[in-house]
C-alpha cells in the first residue's frame, strides 16, 4: 500500500545531494572550534539572518532553550504566545533546567501578539515581581495553520520590547517558508529581533540540524549553554554538510509545498464532516476540524488507507505537505480523505 505521509515536514529524507556531501564532508572537532564544515554553515546562517553569528545545535528545541537560558536567569520570566510551540511541545525545558517561568499572551488566529498585550505583560520594577527577560515570537506559526509573521507584525512587538530594554528572540523553525511566502529575504524578518533559530530538517530536508544566530557576544554565551545542554558535537561536519546543501539549494522549492498545501485545503474544504477554511493556509500547515466523531478516529481511518495526519487535540487534525509530496500525491490523500469521511456519514457517526 502506498503511503502518504502528511504528519510533518519533519519526515523528509536527505536528498542525493546531501548525502553525497555528507560522504564527502572535511570534519574537525567542533568543541574546539575546529571543523570546517561547521564553520561554513554558521557563517552562511549568519549571513542569510542578518545577524554576526551562528551556532549550529541538534534541534530547534535546543536552539530556543540555549536561547531562552542565554538570555535569561533564573526567576526570570519569558512573555510567550499561548500557543507558541516553546511553551506548548518543548518539554517545559527552560522552566525545568533554567528556572525560567512564561507568562503567557494571547496569540491570534494569525499567530501574532499584540503589542499591547505584550506591554501589559511586562513586569514593573517592583520585587514581587519576577524580571522579564525575554519577549518570544514564532514565524511561522506551527498551531495557527503554518501563519505568516511580516516584518512589521515582528517590529510592532519588538518596539515595545526594546522600548523597555527586552530582547527578543523568534523562533524561526519555518522561517524560510515565511520569506518565500512574502517574497523576501529572510533577514527582513530577522532584523528587529535580537536572536533566532531556524531549522534545517523540517521542510529543508537535511536529517538532522538548526542554527541558533545573534551578535557575536550573545553566541559566545549560547555556546557555553550548548555545551552545558550536552550538545557540544565533535566531527559534526558530516552533519552539517547537508545543512549547507539545504540553504544553498532546498529553500526556494518550499514554494511548492505551499502550493500543494492549498491544494490539499481546498479539497478538505469540499468535504462534508471538514471545517477549514482555505484562505488562512499561506505555508505548508494545514489545520482542520473535524465533526463527524472524534479526530483520532478520523486519523486512524486515514492511516488505515495509507495516509498519515496527525492529532492536534480536540477536534483538530494536522497535514504538512514537504518535499517528496507530490501533487498527485494531494489528489490520492483527497481521495482517500472523502471515502472515509463517506464511511463515518454512511454509519452515523456524529457529535
Amino acid at each position: 500500500m502506498k503511503v502518504i505521509d502528511l504528519r510533518s515536514d519533519t519526515v523528509t529524507l536527505p536528498t542525493p545531494a546531501m548525502r553525497q556531501a555528507m560522504y564527502e564532508a572535511e570534519c574537525g572537532d567542533d568543541v574546539w572550534g575546529e571543523d570546517p564544515t561547521v564553520g561554513r554553515l554558521e557563517r552562511m546562517a549568519a549571513q542569510v539572518t542578518g545577524k554576526e553569528a551562528a551556532v549550529f545545535v541538534v534541534s530547534g528545541t535546543m536552539g530556543n532553550l540555549t536561547a531562552v537560558l542565554s538570555w535569561c536567569g533564573r526567576g526570570d520570566e519569558a512573555i510567550v504566545g499561548d500557543q507558541a510551540h516553546v511553551f506548548l511541545n518543548e518539554a517545559g525545558g527552560a522552566s525545568a533546567l533554567g528556572g525560567v517561568a512564561y507568562h503567557t499572551a494571547p496569540n491570534d488566529e494569525r499567530g501574532r501578539l499584540a503589542p499591547r498585550d505584550v506591554e501589559a505583560a511586562i513586569r514593573a520594577d517592583n520585587i514581587h515581581y519576577p524580571r522579564t527577560g525575554l519577549v518570544c515570537l514564532e514565524n511561522t506559526h506551527n498551531r495557527c495553520s503554518g501563519a505568516v509573521l511580516t516584518p512589521q507584525d515582528t517590529r510592532a512587538v519588538a518596539e515595545v520590547a526594546h522600548r523597555h530594554g527586552i530582547p527578543v528572540h523568534l523562533d524561526g523553525a519555518r522561517l524560510f517558508n515565511a520569506a518565500v511566502y512574502l517574497g523576501i529575504p529572510a533577514r527582513e524578518l530577522t532584523k528587529d529581533v535580537d536572536s533566532v533559530s531556524f531549522c534545517l530538517s523540517k521542510g529543508l530536508c537535511a536529517p538532522i540540524g538548526s542554527l541558533l544566530c545573534g551578535s557575536g557576544e550573545f553566541i559566545r554565551k549560547a555556546r557555553r549553554i550548548r555545551k552545558m545542554l550536552g550538545g557540544g558535537m565533535r566531527q559534526v561536519g558530516v552533519i552539517a554538510a547537508a545543512g549547507i546543501v539545504a540553504l544553498e539549494a532546498m529553500v526556494d522549492r518550499l514554494a511548492e509545498d505551499h502550493q500543494n498545501a492549498h491544494r490539499l485545503a481546498v479539497g478538505l474544504a469540499g468535504i462534508p464532516g471538514i471545517r477549514l477554511d482555505p484562505e488562512r493556509v499561506q505555508t505548508n500547515i494545514v489545520i482542520f476540524q473535524w465533526k463527524l466523531g472524534l479526530a483520532p478516529e478520523l486519523i486512524a481511518g486515514l492511516g488505515q488507507r495509507g495516509v498519515k495526519a496527525s492529532y492536534m487535540g480536540g477536534d483538530q487534525v494536522r497535514m504538512v505537505t514537504h518535499h517528496g509530496v507530490t501533487a498527485q500525491d494531494i489528489e490520492d490523500a483527497l481521495t482517500v480523505a472523502a471515502d472515509v469521511a463517506q464511511s463515518f456519514r454512511a454509519a452515523g457517526v456524529s457529535r
